[in-house]
């Protein structure tokens, strides 16, 4: 049901309204930030066209079809076929599209341009969710857009993205976006005790900056090691100007044991560097790792704001370095070296 969703009250009740008038669009785009809980609020608005107890305008969430609609089985990440078709849950009329490392294949949109065809099986209506929707090149974009400029009456396409601006404009302008907002930290932190994860929730909530799926995902253990490891580059930088301690840590970013979770490393660090500013400018008061504001205080002192933000800047560059595959290795190494002031 949606109200076991966490968050977007505003969304829920434009869902439910279009729901109950029998005005969902064939297309729709969901857009917002990663992991707040999109893929759950499409799931959510299938149910509601499958649901057998279905009730003011949402499924039940508990019924066989509820059931069978949520539960995907994930595709073998060594079986490059397992995803150049349409990944179907439980239930015959829910699929899903999910990137091939970093891009969805041509061969999945037009296996799903094919089944989208098909009359439902046992619902009103069939549901085709695609993830990371700006993972699709130009021939998958343009394979899917041949699907949307006639869509099948009985079937409904959820285009999910937190970078709509990535998608065609052709495509966007076929679907009607639906926007997300972060969670709030409090209702974040609300999901997660009662989960039953109370150590740190506070700390876990704000790093999650609203999202839900990554503050239930984050391994507090390893959330707490990597931002010492993290804070440690920082003091080494401000306090020490110790290249080689810096080079060091990205030489353990890189490692065989930490190379799947480098982005995780880089959002640790960059949660320290925004707080950092945030302290030196007197403006402390949104804190994520509000633990350690006595550390970040210290380091303030020695370092002014404007550099910090050059900082932020460099990460940024980072990260859409990244979306074009440059070495990883590389790249850590000159945001350090940036970070040093020997850039």
């Amino acid at each position: 049901m949606f109200a076991d969703l966490a968050g977007n009250e505003l969304v829920k009740r434009s869902l439910k309204r279009l729901i109950a008038d029998g005005r969902v669009p064939n297309a729709l785009l969901f857009t917002g930030r990663d992991a707040i809980g999109k893929r759950r609020f499409a799931i959510e608005l299938a149910r509601a066209f499958l649901c057998n107890e279905t009730s003011d305008s949402e499924g039940c969430g508990k019924c066989p079809a509820c059931t069978r609609a949520a539960t995907f089985h994930e595709p073998d990440r060594e079986r490059k076929d397992e995803f150049e078709r349409v990944n179907f849950s439980e239930h015959g009329d829910v699929g899903m599209i999910v990137p091939y490392r970093r891009s969805i294949l041509v061969a999945a949109i037009r296996d799903l341009e094919r089944e989208a065809f098909f009359r439902p099986f046992e619902a009103r209506a069939r549901f085709f969710i695609i993830d990371d929707a700006d993972r699709m090149n130009d021939s998958a974009s343009n394979a899917l857009l041949k699907t949307l400029e006639e869509p099948p009456a009985s079937s409904h396409i959820v285009l999910i993205t937190s970078r709509p601006d990535r998608l065609m404009r052709t495509i966007r302008s076929r679907c009607q976006t639906i926007r997300f907002a972060p969670v709030p930290t409090e209702a974040i932190e609300k999901q997660i005790a009662a989960q039953g994860h109370t150590s740190n929730s506070e700390i876990t909530s704000r790093f999650a900056d609203g999202s839900l799926g990554r503050a239930i995902s984050l391994d507090t253990e390893f959330f707490l090691e990597r931002r010492e490891m993290m804070f440690g580059a920082l003091e080494a930088a401000i306090l020490k100007t110790d290249i080689g301690s810096l080079l060091q840590v990205a030489e353990r970013m890189n490692d065989a044991k930490n190379k799947d979770v480098f982005d995780d490393s880089i959002d640790i660090l960059e949660s320290l560097i925004r707080d950092l500013w945030l302290v030196s400018i007197n403006a402390a008061g949104s804190l994520v790792n509000i633990d350690q504001r006595s550390r970040l205080e210290t380091l303030s002192t020695a370092i002014r704001p404007k550099e910090i933000s050059a900082w932020l800047e460099e990460i940024e560059t980072l990260r859409q370095n990244l979306d074009v595959n440059i070495n990883r290795k590389l790249a850590a190494d000159a945001l350090f070296v940036t970070i040093a002031g020997c850039g």
